[in-house]
């Protein structure tokens, strides 16, 4: 019997069904995951097992998770620099995304991918793009396909509110209204084009951009991993229907820099802001809180989710570590030339 199962036999007077319940907690379980991850990834870097820059997700959790709770497995998504929480949320498993950031063998990629083109086709998630914006024309052609061969299948493309200075997204949003395709544009608004606010970048507001081309909009708080869910399903089914594109504004913020290197921010953003955002706006906090508020879930019961978590990051930490590199036969595999 599922913990979700037991809890509702041990509160009958909740008008919340057993599969409910299973939904809520796993999104906690999800987002609890990648912010875990995310502190995993970090400390890599700084013991230096692993090469390269990687972009935490840390704080934009219920962005990810929202979205992707509204998807099916066969569904795509197209991912980012800062594209962890993404491919997790979508369906990967931690032990293999952390080989592929170590760059060993059994990565989703054979460890050639690493942390900013890391891809899952058999999940869905047809790839990380170091590329601002760079993903949009991917994810545009995946919803094409789609309406070409007759499926439902939608497509979803995540961004962060610096890819609107990119010429492509606007290529794409223009034929993905006039041809009605199943893609959705999920901004992620994090306040900050790397170590730019947004406001001095972006001209105008964000919704007026894919209302310009007649895309129906949805702007949520990306902190409420609810509200996500709820904007994102609309226009899944939407997608579905064949009415076309659809654009959400998740309104987020991530915790640390840019990148895992980006340690002291004082010059573009105050503590104080992110002391806000970590005591007020925590997306984790908040649902447990709300979990909690709802007789759906105690705090022994998040406890407990935690410790399993942890378990499971640190577990695959120690799996990616003694994994063994790719064999230097394959330097010169899935290459063009």
């Amino acid at each position: 019997m599922t913990q979700a199962a037991t809890l509702a036999e041990g509160i009958p007077e909740l008008s919340v069904r057993a599969d409910d319940l299973e939904q809520w907690l796993h999104r906690y379980q999800q987002m609890l995951t990648i912010r875990l991850f995310e502190e995993e990834v970090n400390e890599l870097y700084k013991s230096r097992l692993m090469p390269g820059l990687a972009h935490q997700y840390s704080g934009e959790e219920a962005v990810a998770v929202g979205v992707c709770e509204a998807l099916r497995r066969d569904d795509t998504i197209t991912s980012t620099h800062r594209g962890h929480g993404h491919c997790l949320a979508k369906g990967a498993v931690v032990d293999r995304m952390f080989a592929e950031l170590l760059g060993k063998a059994p990565g989703y990629c054979r460890g050639k991918g690493g942390s900013m083109h890391i891809a899952d086709p058999e999940g869905g998630n047809l790839g990380a793009n170091a590329i601002v914006g760079g993903s949009a024309g991917i994810a545009t052609g995946a919803a094409l396909s789609a309406k070409m061969r007759g499926t439902d299948q939608v497509s979803v493309c995540f961004f962060g509110d610096g890819a609107l200075g990119q010429g492509l997204i606007y290529e794409v949003m223009n034929m993905a209204a006039l041809w009605k395709l199943p893609v959705i544009y999920v901004c992620e608004n994090n306040l900050y084009s790397e170590y730019t606010p947004s406001p001095q970048v972006l001209a105008g507001t964000i919704r007026a951009r894919p209302e310009a081309f007649g895309i129906y909009t949805v702007e949520v708080d990306g902190q409420d991993v609810g509200a996500v869910y709820e904007a994102a399903q609309e226009l899944v089914d939407r997608g579905r229907r064949g009415e076309g594109p659809g654009f959400l504004i998740c309104n987020t913020y991530r915790y640390y820099g840019h990148h895992v290197g980006d340690i002291n921010r004082t010059y573009y953003r105050s503590k104080e802001e992110e002391a806000y955002w970590r005591t007020e706006r925590d997306p984790l906090t908040l649902l447990g809180n709300w979990l909690q508020a709802q007789g759906m879930a105690d705090a022994g019961m998040l406890a407990q989710i935690e410790r399993e978590v942890d378990a499971t990051v640190k577990a695959g930490v120690a799996f990616a570590i003694n994994a063994p590199y790719p064999d230097t036969s394959e330097v010169d595999q899935h290459v063009y030339a």
